[in-house]
């Protein structure tokens, strides 16, 4: 995108993927989680990095839903610049979630947005194998290992001794217990249903962070040699609906895959599918594609594009599609004032892609781009993909009281971090295919009275954890 990725086209709007019609009806409801609330644990509340409505607590009374919203905070507060980390324990946040919808027509303009109730109900604290807590703590070149796994784990000082966690995504499972991604070490840990690690997806040779040597490079203030790229880990993470497909994305290329020092050149990332109908820790993927992520000038003033919109969240739809947040870096709560030029959701379909899962581009490292350039090998298809919400209409933000600058009275400025997703049925009879997909922001613990393990941590603004639900209509929901 070279110009701002904004929409005035009326809603509904839909795309067709695959032979099926999906389309989006528009934002009917929001909430918003003040950016000063207090967690279970006594710190500031951070999120949302990643959400999900429990399974089987998803009711419909009249206009009313309700169920349980369990929430990811990731590393707690921090600044990598100062080397500045929290021994901030790893948890998953529960609130009592209830939502009153009062029109599903989004194309009306009239219509009274929905409203959302938040209520912070508890939480769990995260354990490793041993039972001690995770940290958010930078853990260096530091390691441990727990089951003959090798773990990121901070030598000395702040958290030392336990395994450092940047949690991402988050999947509850069928049966019990739930998946969370990680940045540090790109690894899926499982735990039970009371917070404790049961199991850990190690990824593949190509998507390990190591060094030059092949030595694993867990530490998120460099890029390691090859591998995940620093702070850009497991973004998401989801089953699809038979329970039978884990699909687990990075949130942009992988460092052998891209192309020269710009941010535009981090734009082919992987998608890695495992099969979890026969264990909850599958070994190895048995599908493995390359997405190729938007891109766009940070100015949007028509140059060339100069960033990656890294994707932030997925929800799968079935075994071969999936729904995924892309987004700019730009919003309430980032620095340097450039204008919001994109933040879409995206449906992507991996049939027709190349499936590399076994090749030396997983067992190794080898790169999926063509020698000395930024395009493809010859013989490897990306997985398409076409826009379906987006996220940047006016028309439709400012019904829900946001605008996309700070220009405008009585309307907030739409947040920078999008990550967050969760796809639930509208349980509507006469629309039976009609579903909503809450969306919502990390706030990185953004708040002008910040405590984080007993420690002041304030910030000039307040950047409010906030909630948007769209209407879909999707092909046999």
């Amino acid at each position: 995108m070279r110009q701002p990725d904004t929409t005035t086209t009326p809603l509904p709007r839909s795309v067709v993927v695959g032979g099926d019609t999906f389309t989006d009806q528009g934002l009917v409801a929001t909430g918003v989680l003040p950016a000063g609330t207090i967690d279970f644990l006594g710190d500031t509340l951070g999120s949302f990095s990643s959400l999900a409505i429990e399974p089987g607590t998803w009711k419909r009374e009249g206009d009313t839903y309700t169920g349980v919203l369990w929430t990811l905070p990731d590393r707690g507060r921090n600044e990598p610049e100062h080397n500045l980390f929290f021994d901030y324990a790893g948890r998953v946040n529960r609130f009592r979630f209830t939502m009153k919808v009062r029109s599903s027509v989004g194309a009306d303009a009239s219509a009274i947005p929905g409203a959302i109730t938040l209520i912070p109900d508890g939480g769990l604290e995260l354990r490793d194998f041993r039972g001690r807590p995770f940290t958010g703590a930078e853990p260096g070149t530091g390691t441990t290992k727990q089951h003959g796994i090798l773990l990121p784990s901070p030598r000395e000082g702040t958290g030392a001794g336990k395994i450092s966690l940047d949690a991402e995504s988050l999947q509850f499972i069928p049966g019990g217990g739930f998946y969370i991604g990680d940045e540090y070490a790109a690894h899926v840990y499982r735990f039970d249903a009371r917070g404790r690690l049961t199991g850990v997806l190690v990824p593949p040779r190509a998507v390990r962070p190591a060094d030059k040597d092949g030595k694993p490079y867990f530490t998120s203030l460099e890029p390691p040699a090859t591998g995940r790229r620093n702070n850009q880990g497991v973004e998401g993470m989801a089953l699809s609906p038979d329970g039978t497909r884990l699909f687990v994305m990075l949130q942009s290329a992988l460092l052998q895959d891209s192309a020269g020092k710009g941010g535009e050149g981090r734009r082919f990332t992987r998608v890695l599918v495992y099969d979890t109908a026969h264990g909850k820790v599958p070994h190895r993927p048995v599908g493995h594609y390359v997405v190729q992520l938007p891109v766009y000038d940070d100015r949007g003033a028509g140059d060339a594009p100069n960033r990656t919109a890294a994707q932030s969240e997925i929800r799968v739809l079935d075994n071969h599609r999936f729904l995924m947040l892309a987004r700019d870096g730009s919003g309430w709560g980032a620095e340097g004032g450039k204008p919001i030029v994109f933040k879409s959701i995206v449906v992507v379909d991996i049939d027709g892609a190349t499936n590399l899962a076994g090749t030396d581009y997983e067992k190794g490292t080898k790169s999926v781009l063509a020698e000395g350039g930024d395009t493809l090998r010859h013989g490897i298809q990306v997985a398409a993909w076409k826009p379906l919400v987006n996220l940047l209409d006016p028309k439709d933000l400012a019904r829900m009281g946001l605008a996309l600058d700070a220009n405008h009275p009585g309307l907030a400025q739409l947040s920078e971090k999008w990550e967050a997703m969760d796809l639930l049925p509208a349980h509507d009879p006469a629309h039976p295919d009609d579903a909503f997909l809450i969306v919502g922001n990390d706030n990185d613990f953004i708040a002008k009275h910040c405590v984080m393990e007993g420690q002041a941590c304030d910030s000039p603004i307040d950047n409010d954890n906030r909630l948007l639900v769209y209407r879909l209509t999707l092909p046999h929901h």
